[in-house]
């Protein structure tokens, strides 16, 4: 099942806004007939911005979910919203992101100068301005530039590996979230990819089986050659997206299986324009590279899922001699008669921004992703079939909040 919608409309405020007449602010819901509610969040620098809109929509319609799992920013927005009570967490979310807007006092404000100008090629200019600064200067309370060249330091050193220092995201991750309920006492499972540096595998740091530290959120999030690989328990981690940029797949996929509603934030689009440009060339690149290929992965999970339910199905309808052969025991494991419903959330590019859309910590920025996110999910949530379960053969509804035109 697919549903279209544009993205919101830019007004000053982040929430409670009027759309046809009525309030975009989700109503209180009944918790879903489902086993989990979990939340999907891929990587994207500051874009991510978008999934704590995402979140704050759903925390006021009373969906608080049991899983959360996530790639690089996506992995700290995950920690944020595990590592909190829900009452919190929103405040959190937005500590954070308020924290690595802040504007340098020597800056210029970039909300004031867009109230005198107009037209999107003065707001690209706004955005790349930003986005050298976090460049060059790095972003308080995440990453600070090295003093020196990595090109020029030697082999060994710390600084010979990436160009950035990450280690004020470890005191803001201590700051903002509490890992002792993260671990131990909230109740929800937390999940982040890496990559190891070593062997090339990719990893998943759960609380099903590992104690989390802020090292294993910083590891998810390690993007070379920007960030160092992080070293935890002597092996050393890059940034989940080299390999795959969202935990679809490690949550979807997961055993014992449980009927599933899942809400997958997703900050690239891997549909979009040809570009005419070599500017818009970079953008669009970077946007299949990190997409990872989303609407083929669901794809496959819902074709997968149809071959579940029929061979359910199928052995059911067995006679006893054959229900009870080797080849029916070796089969029962994979089907089972599970549903999920899949609700994709995908953050639509301005045409203003450029590649550097994934370092541009603008606090104007920050506030129209934000807010796009919240309207989205309040759409999404008002769909009649979102939180009902599937009644198809197959037991899947994947509901996709596409632009007109892609799908």
């Amino acid at each position: 099942m697919t549903t279209t919608s544009k993205s919101a409309g830019d007004k000053p405020k982040l929430k409670a806004e009027t759309l046809g007449g009525g309030s975009l602010k989700p109503p209180q819901r009944a918790r879903p007939p489902f086993d989990q509610i979990a939340l999907l969040l891929q990587g994207g620098g500051a874009l991510g911005a978008y999934q704590a809109g995402v979140y704050e929509a759903l925390a006021e319609a009373g969906l608080h979910p049991d899983w959360v799992a996530g790639i690089s920013i996506g992995a700290i927005n995950s920690a944020l919203i595990a590592g909190n009570p829900p009452e919190t967490r929103v405040e959190k979310l937005r500590a954070f992101w308020e924290g690595v807007t802040a504007r340098p006092w020597w800056a210029p404000d970039e909300a004031l100068i867009a109230q005198f100008v107009e037209g999107d090629a003065a707001r690209n200019v706004l955005n790349q301005s930003a986005a050298a600064r976090a460049a060059v200067g790095g972003i308080d309370g995440f990453f600070a530039p090295h003093m020196r060249n990595p090109w020029l330091a030697p082999a060994g050193a710390p600084d010979a590996t990436s160009y950035y220092d990450t280690a004020a995201l470890k005191t803001t991750l201590e700051r903002l979230v509490d890992f002792d309920r993260l671990n131990h006492d909230g109740g929800m499972r937390f999940s982040v990819g890496a990559v190891n540096v070593r062997s090339g595998n990719f990893v998943y740091f759960d609380t099903e089986t590992h104690v989390i530290r802020p090292e294993h959120v910083m590891a998810s999030g390690a993007l070379p050659p920007g960030f160092p690989a992080v070293e935890i328990d002597g092996e050393h981690y890059w940034d989940g997206g080299i390999v795959s940029n969202t935990p679809l797949n490690w949550v979807l996929e997961s055993v014992p299986r449980r009927d599933t509603l899942a809400f997958q934030v997703d900050l690239w689009n891997a549909r979009g324009r040809f570009p005419r440009s070599i500017a818009e060339v970079a953008t669009r690149q970077k946007e299949i590279q990190y997409s990872s290929r989303t609407r083929a992965n669901s794809d496959r999970f819902r074709q997968l899922q149809q071959v579940r339910c029929a061979l359910a199905d199928l052995l059911d309808r067995l006679p006893p001699e054959l229900a009870d052969s080797p080849e029916a025991r070796l089969l029962r494991p994979a089907a089972d008669h599970r549903v999920y419903n899949l609700v994709q959330l995908i953050y639509r590019s301005k045409s203003y921004e450029a590649d550097s859309k994934d370092y541009e910590f603008s606090r104007l920025s920050m506030q129209d992703r934000w807010r796009a996110g919240y309207n989205d999910a309040v759409r999404a949530l008002r769909h009649p079939d979102v939180l009902a379960r599937p009644n198809n053969p197959a037991g899947i509804g994947v509901f996709d909040l596409a632009e007109p035109g892609y799908d």
